[in-house]
């Protein structure tokens, strides 16, 4: 039986950044920006998105005079990536029965 697939995370830019964060705990927007390619403003739109759900916390900070934001996944991210790439594993398994 398939297990659902997390809609918020089916998203591929969202699943990158999930992705990173899952394997590195913390980043910084620009070298989210530049890992995934995205534009800054589908960027951040996203992380609204992640951040919302309760996937990732954002703080704003700052590096000498300049803004610094850093992305980091929350326990219940940490959840739903798991979740979603046990449902994905679903998909994938065959019955050689």
């Amino acid at each position: 039986m398939f297990k659902p697939l997390d809609p918020l995370l089916h998203s591929e830019l969202r699943l990158a950044i999930m992705s990173l964060l899952i394997s590195d705990i913390e980043a910084e927007f620009p070298y989210i920006k530049e890992q995934t390619g995205a534009t800054a403003g589908n960027l951040s739109v996203q992380v609204d998105k992640l951040t919302a759900a309760g996937y990732i916390e954002v703080e704003k900070t700052f590096k000498g005079k300049r803004p610094c934001t850093i992305c980091r996944i929350t326990a219940k991210g940490h959840q739903a990536f798991e979740a979603y790439i046990e449902a994905l594993k679903s998909y994938l398994q065959i019955d050689k029965s």
